[in-house]
């Protein structure tokens, strides 16, 4: 039965690669498979109807609302003027110093990327940050890429990606924490060797200056101004009280929701702000709120008995107990995270995670390191993750493109999570 599942996986995997179905679509009918294969009966205790679509839908509701709340907080950032403002104090500073206005975009990219994730935090920082950049001479892959490799320098803190691991994986919120520490310097180190390295290597472009200047969004600004300096902290008032005062994710974000909304808004006006970025911040997390639905079902399939049960002797077999041994396999196994591959954790990599947890292959948080690695690499260089194709069609290339030069420096950063990993789990 386990060399069954692992082939109906495999069909799921290719049904997402060639797009024959979407992902969420894929991985709710890869669950239903997998259960009635397991020898699920149809109602009852582990079952498919019951246990499989009934519990497991709900199972990630926490990660849901963590994601709307950061939507939320996404598109008061955008209204307020707070991203934009940021950005243009980096670049006003910055000058014509291509390295430090990229550095100053990096930078805001990595606070935005601790809000929210996905293309609305590509866009919040890239919108005025990539013309910016090429507008200095900066490439344009740089450019894309920078934006990029903040935003994972900044995933490491991303609030809604703490209370994923840890309903996901079963795991209390400090041991999520704690491993996200470690990961952070890795992330951090490659995002800023990325700038150093790319902007001196690659010379210093202007073919788009004349396009980026008349590109920004200037009449924002005239609407809207600048806003106050303090409100400018408001990225920064979720991770104080989640990491300073240990205070539950949720009400972290609330939260940073209202110093927002305090420090821009007019108290006549606030009503009507807060209806309309929260109507707004359910359109951008509809499509992430129904992967967690899917991948919710997926992650109750997996761990049925009958399914770890077939499963546990093969994927035992292929799995290394040897740190060293460790390391090198899933380093050199990165790229199956990529096009929505199969270590892919929001896709079918959740399910493997299930497995391995399940099955008590792995600890779990070995399994969270795995998992939170790899997502590094998806989160920048995947040419099917919305914030790539955002940020390289808005620089003007491709994001096999941005694949490419962003892939190494990713890569060593994984390869950090994995030693962590290997040196202190197992």
């Amino acid at each position: 039965m386990g060399v069954v599942i692992l082939l109906v996986m495999a069909a799921g995997v290719a049904a997402m690669l060639t797009r024959k179905l979407p992902t969420g679509f894929a991985l709710v009918l890869l669950a239903v498979a997998i259960a009635f294969i397991a020898g699920a009966p149809l109602t009852g205790e582990n079952s498919v109807l019951d246990t499989v679509l009934q519990e497991g839908a709900p199972a990630l509701a926490a990660t849901m609302v963590a994601i709307l709340l950061g939507s939320w907080l996404g598109k008061l950032l955008d209204e307020t003027g707070i991203a934009g403002t940021l950005v243009r104090k980096i670049v006003e500073f910055g000058g014509d110093r291509p390295v430090v206005v990229a550095l100053g975009v990096l930078a805001v990219s990595t606070l935005v990327g601790t809000v929210t994730g996905s293309a609305p935090a590509a866009m919040l920082a890239g919108i005025i940050g990539i013309p910016a950049m090429i507008a200095v001479g900066i490439p344009k892959v740089t450019a894309a890429g920078t934006i990029l490799m903040g935003i994972a320098a900044g995933m490491p803190f991303e609030l809604p990606i703490w209370q994923f691991f840890s309903t996901a994986l079963e795991l209390p919120i400090p041991t999520v924490r704690g491993f996200m520490l470690k990961l952070f310097p890795f992330a951090l180190a490659a995002a800023v060797l990325f700038v150093l390295v790319e902007t001196r290597r690659r010379g210093v472009e202007h073919a788009w200056s004349l396009k980026s200047a008349s590109a920004k969004p200037v009449s924002r600004r005239e609407q809207l101004g600048d806003a106050p300096w303090y409100a400018l902290l408001t990225p920064v008032v979720p991770l104080v009280l989640a990491l300073g005062f240990e205070v539950a994710i949720l009400p972290s974000m609330l939260a940073g929701v209202l110093y927002a909304l305090l420090t821009t808004t007019r108290p006549r006006e606030m009503n009507k702000r807060l209806l309309r970025t929260l109507y707004g911040a359910f359109e951008v997390a509809a499509a992430p709120m129904v992967l967690f639905i899917a991948i919710g079902i997926l992650l109750a399939a997996v761990k049925l008995p009958g399914a770890v049960e077939s499963l546990e002797p093969l994927v035992k077999a292929v799995s290394p107990q040897n740190p060293v041994l460790f390391v090198l396999v899933f380093t050199l196994l990165v790229p199956l995270c990529l096009y929505r591959g199969p270590l892919n954790v929001f896709g079918l990599g959740a399910g493997i995670a299930g497995v391995l947890i399940a099955a008590g292959i792995y600890p779990a948080v070995a399994v969270l390191g795995l998992a939170t690695s790899y997502n590094q690499v998806f989160g920048v260089s995947d040419p099917t993750s919305t914030q790539t194709v955002w940020s390289a069609q808005y620089a003007g290339v491709t994001p096999q493109q941005v694949m490419l030069r962003t892939l190494p420096y990713v890569w060593t950063v994984a390869l950090g999570g994995f030693c962590v990993t290997a040196a202190t789990y197992l």
